[in-house]
């Protein structure tokens, strides 16, 4: 069956063998973001509130183009380089996701690309 690779410039460019996202039937599987800035394709400097913010303005592009929203997430998967920044990447994370928040892991992890804070990956579904 395979899937429709999903391409936007509102989102970082992939720095690997990878997709943004792939649109597979009415799933669409946005692969890990990290805090880069699109238009600069650097990381954006700042805490972890800063870093959250641009993130989830990148997959929020990634789903625009494919004709998807936050409400059509259904799964997230959080990678936090420190679980000590978890409270404060929860006060920009639940503006996003303000009613039925999707699915969510969270885990801690030893190291990230370009050493950013997190990196996010979603899972959205659309009928």
């Amino acid at each position: 069956m395979g899937g429709i690779p999903i391409f936007t410039e509102k989102a970082p460019r992939p720095i690997g063998p990878y997709s943004q996202a792939i649109k597979a039937g009415k799933f669409l599987f946005i692969a890990g973001q990290i805090p880069v800035d699109p238009a600069t394709n650097e990381v954006v400097e700042g805490d972890i509130k800063v870093q959250t913010k641009r993130v989830l303005e990148n997959i929020k592009a990634i789903l625009m183009e494919a004709g998807y929203t936050l409400s059509d997430v259904v799964s997230i998967f959080v990678f936090l380089r420190d679980l000590n920044d978890f409270k404060e990447f929860n006060k920009v994370y639940t503006k996003y996701f303000v009613e039925k928040p999707p699915a969510r892991t969270t885990v801690q992890v030893a190291d990230l690309p370009k050493g950013v804070k997190l990196e996010i990956s979603a899972i959205a579904y659309k009928d």
